[in-house]
């Protein structure tokens, strides 16, 4: 949704020499059917972060009508396990990285699996920016019922150390995200 990221998409695509269409659509409401062979949605990429379940609900909904009906669906989500075994505050050091975002956790619920809190940043252009959040966590089991409600056939959830994504990593504990791939 951010046109500032669009737009360095679109200059490393084109400092690399790819042709590649980028597109700006909320991934609740997507224009596509059975276009494409591969989603990959890494970083959460929208979900789990909708504010609803019903709406990363309709995240799922929306990836799986754009895809073919043999094609693969890629994604990272929070891992339900982490936040019950460790701090997400510790995990983010509380304090600011390399991007410029500040995370401080108000408070995890355990009912809704949901952590609230607050992400101070700044973006490229130097404007400042203070996001009251709520970011859902999942649980393995719950991620496989989703998906096989939506049609998939064989869903695969491994362990994801952030930006080092393997099949080989099995999910743990200490995983703050899981690698889901699954095929409809």
């Amino acid at each position: 949704m951010s046109e500032a990221q669009l737009k360095k998409a679109r200059e490393k695509a084109e400092m690399s020499g790819l042709k590649i269409d980028f597109f700006k659509h909320d991934a609740r409401n997507l224009p596509f059917e059975n276009q494409f062979d591969a989603a990959i949605m890494l970083c959460e990429g929208g979900f789990p972060l909708m504010e609803t379940d019903e709406m990363n609900y309709q995240i799922l909904e929306n990836v799986t009508k754009s895809l073919k009906a043999s094609a693969k669906f890629i994604f990272t989500t929070l891992n339900g396990f982490f936040p019950i075994f460790h701090s997400i505050d510790d995990f983010h050091e509380k304090g600011t990285n390399e991007e410029g975002a500040c995370y401080n956790s108000n408070r995890f619920d355990l009912m809704t699996m949901r952590d609230y809190n607050l992400i101070t940043f700044t973006d490229d252009d130097g404007n400042e920016y203070e996001l009251e959040c709520n970011e859902r966590y999942y649980m393995p089991s719950e991620i496989n019922w989703l998906l096989k409600s939506l049609g998939f056939k064989k869903i695969e959830i491994f362990g994801a150390k952030l930006g080092a994504y393997s099949r080989e990593d099995r999910l743990t504990t200490e995983d703050f995200e899981m690698l889901v791939v699954a095929e409809k």
